[in-house]
């Protein structure tokens, strides 16, 4: 699914409007009336609707619901702003309309506005501003906001809360966006929803699919997609049936240290549940008993150091590389980390310590394989890039990054970023907040690893991977709960998570 920008969507609603063709106030109905059936379906006729609108488009809309509701009944009072004296041509049109429905209340406000006494019972429709705005509120739409945001009501935003950008909000006045209880967005979902620190003003996000041109929004231009299930699907590979375990792939992990046994065997287990043919661990001596007895159809490399990695093995002889889970970052770690790098084995998939490793020897960066998989947290990624200041910020820097060193990078979290060398940028919709959990990020490793190890391209990969691992912890939260979810259950849901993604596609 594409992301369009917020000047998009306004040229794609130009473009039904020729095409279809329908003239606009007719599609602003049409928004409307999905608008107004969801709030019909959350609320009871006994809530009192209170709706504040603004000059354009978004305040049309705002209007529109007004009258569908008062038209069942309700009790709704609508506040317009008009300080400007200068409403869009659809939102005069609605404003004409409600006057003359029943059982509703127009106040049009040109000059001082007293903000009326809310009861938490109420639900307010926030129809202020839409995708259009690209500075911070101020003066009195951002009292009136913060005015919305005290009152204890239901808010219910129509396309976005006012005040947030579609886009970039690094430096946006957050304490003037409207805090939404539900957001009902038009078409497609906008690019700054995806972002954790705004989840507190678009609150439950629903989707209203109100027909927008299909020609018009694949012909538009976008580096941004939500990856869709039957993206997914068409990647997965049958499993030859006269398959031996030399062509399934062998991988190697470089992963653990003393006391940090457990993050090699969550990767290990990983890589072993998602398909690899054989699995080689390296690892040092303290963690060879605990391997062999948690992970036995593993092969354990030990290295001459007991506690921790401190060289290499050849590592050209195997498909697929992955370091970093539990590995630690002594100074010998650090030169063995170096070694697997410049012995360019191909794409490897480089996690968690090895990526700490590198944010302190940036020199090595440019040895990484072209091709690779960077699997950061936001944390991880702020060691590499500097410190950001926002996810947009950090979705821009992850993509600089993969676009200079030629690789992929994976920015962990809810709708994990994968981050293409092309400079595309495909939001994850799978996972869940049970997956903040230890040992998470382990299991995304092996499982990468071992799907490169089985010829799958590092695109293909890197999507697939972190598809399936979501797909895993979603339906290891049906079945345990977000909150009684470890890591070791992800691994256990893997088989269901291949399972529903065949099936669909027999």
């Amino acid at each position: 699914m594409k992301i369009l920008t917020g000047g998009q969507f306004r040229e794609l609603d130009r473009i039904t409007i020729d095409t279809e063709p329908i003239a606009s106030i007719d599609l602003m109905e049409r928004a409307s009336h999905a608008v107004a059936d969801v709030i019909r379906q959350r609320f009871g006729t006994d809530r009192r609707i209170i709706v504040f609108a603004g000059p354009g488009g978004n305040g049309g809309d705002g209007l529109a619901v007004a009258r569908m509701l008062a038209g069942d009944g309700r009790d709704v009072t609508a506040y317009l702003f008009n300080v400007s004296a200068r409403l869009s041509d659809d939102c005069a049109t609605n404003r004409d309309r409600l006057v003359e429905t029943d059982n509703a209340t127009l106040v049009e406000v040109t000059a001082e506005f007293v903000f009326p006494e809310l009861r938490t019972t109420d639900v307010v429709i926030d129809a202020l501003f839409g995708t259009g705005i690209s500075k911070s509120l101020d003066g009195g739409f951002a009292l009136v906001a913060r005015g919305i945001n005290k009152s204890g009501a239901t808010v219910v935003a129509i396309d976005m809360p006012s005040g947030l950008m579609c886009e970039d909000n690094t430096y946006n006045d957050t304490s003037s966006i409207v805090r939404a209880d539900i957001t009902v967005t038009i078409q497609t979902p906008k690019l700054a929803f995806l972002f954790p620190e705004n989840q507190k003003f678009v609150g439950e996000l629903v989707t209203a699919d109100i027909g927008l041109s299909q020609e018009g929004m694949a012909e538009m231009k976008s580096h941004l997609w939500i990856t869709e299930a039957d993206d997914i699907r068409a990647v997965v590979r049958p499993r030859p049936r006269f398959a031996h375990k030399g062509q399934m792939g062998h991988a190697l992990l470089v992963a653990g240290t003393k006391g940090m046994a457990g993050a090699a065997i969550l990767a290990a287990r990983a890589a072993l549940r998602s398909g690899v043919g054989k699995l080689t661990v390296h690892t040092p001596y303290e963690n060879l008993a605990i391997m062999q007895t948690a992970v036995p159809e593993a092969v354990v490399q030990i290295d001459i150091d007991p506690e921790s990695v401190t060289s290499s093995i050849d590592a050209t002889t195997f498909q697929a590389v992955g370091i970093g889970p539990g590995l630690g970052q002594r100074r010998h770690t650090a030169a063995a980390l170096h070694s697997y790098l410049t012995q360019r084995p191909g794409p490897m998939v480089v996690d968690a310590d090895a990526l700490n490793i590198l944010a302190k020897n940036t020199e090595w960066m440019r040895d990484i394989p072209s091709d690779s998989i960077l699997t950061p947290h936001p944390g991880e990624l702020d060691g590499i890039v500097g410190r950001c200041l926002s996810t947009y910020e950090r979705m821009i820097r992850a993509r600089n990054l993969a676009v200079n060193l030629h690789v992929f990078v994976i920015l962990k979290g809810h709708y994990s970023m994968v981050c293409t060398p092309t400079g595309e940028v495909f939001f994850n919709p799978t996972g869940n907040p049970g997956m903040a959990t230890a040992g998470s990020g382990d299991v995304l490793t092996g499982i990468i690893t071992a799907l490169l190890a089985q010829g799958y391209l590092p695109a293909e990969a890197a999507m697939l991977g972190t598809y399936l691992h979501g797909l895993a912890g979603d339906m290891a939260a049906e079945e345990l709960t977000e909150e009684a979810m470890t890591a070791s259950d992800i691994i256990a849901h893997l088989p269901h998570a291949f399972r529903r993604l065949r099936a669909a596609t027999a």
